[in-house]
């Protein structure tokens, strides 16, 4: 019987068995057995925008070789396809600073583990970056993955507001984004202290937030998650 735990007690002929699997299916069409072997594990990267969250998470990825999910970049993403569903939809919700219904998130994010999780079964370590934003997206989270991935903690950049937006007007002079102006994000701030902040205090409150000061140079935020990353393992 085949160990529910790692693939380390495998035999070699059967790891080689598993990868070649891996490579030629998703992950959803494995035996429920073998998609034990491939539970997410997932860190949820939170905090305002221009808090600096997909920087540190491109050197949590080189340093750890972390999976990086950001959770509006595939929102982004799947609003551009010709042929989504979603797309004028997320578009309206992104431009007014609101949040997109879970459901449409959830199934970008489990859509995107499975295929990297298909392409090479031991890449199952995930940082899904601006994501739970409000207890919808956590409700649905616990639903649709109880069971299926394993949060091991939320890294919480925690940032002056006004620092947040001088950031996002900077980088609206290259970005292209169409929520990178003052307006857009005033209203994304004030969706994340309403509804985002009380989930990182639930968190909180569960002993499973690691805070980091993200107002301080990129060298200097990127050190204390280091500290954060190495006594995590």
């Amino acid at each position: 019987m085949l160990c529910r735990r790692c693939c380390c007690c495998l035999a070699p002929a059967a790891r080689v068995s598993l990868r070649t699997l891996v490579g030629l299916g998703t992950a959803s069409s494995f035996p429920p057995r073998l998609l034990l072997l491939m539970k997410p594990v997932v860190v949820f990267v939170l905090g305002g925008p221009g808090a600096g969250k997909g920087t540190q998470c491109a050197r949590i990825v080189a340093k750890y070789g972390y999976t990086h999910l950001s959770a509006g970049d595939l929102l982004r993403d799947e609003r551009k396809r010709p042929d989504s569903q979603y797309g004028e939809l997320i578009e309206n919700y992104i431009k007014e600073g609101k949040i997109v219904p879970v459901e449409i998130t959830i199934s970008l994010l489990k859509r995107a583990m499975d295929e990297t999780m298909a392409a090479n079964a031991q890449k199952n370590k995930f940082l899904i970056d601006g994501f739970p934003r409000n207890e919808d997206n956590l409700q649905g989270w616990n639903k649709t993955m109880d069971g299926k991935a394993d949060v091991s903690f939320v890294l919480f950049f925690d940032c002056d507001n006004e620092v947040c937006i001088n950031r996002c007007l900077e980088r609206g002079k290259s970005s292209g984004r169409s929520d990178d102006n003052r307006e857009s994000l005033e209203k994304r701030l004030h969706t994340y202290l309403e509804s985002t902040k009380p989930i990182i205090d639930l968190y909180e409150k569960m002993g499973k937030v690691r805070k980091v000061d993200a107002s301080k140079a990129v060298d200097d935020v990127f050190g204390k998650v280091v500290d954060i990353f190495d006594k995590e393992g």
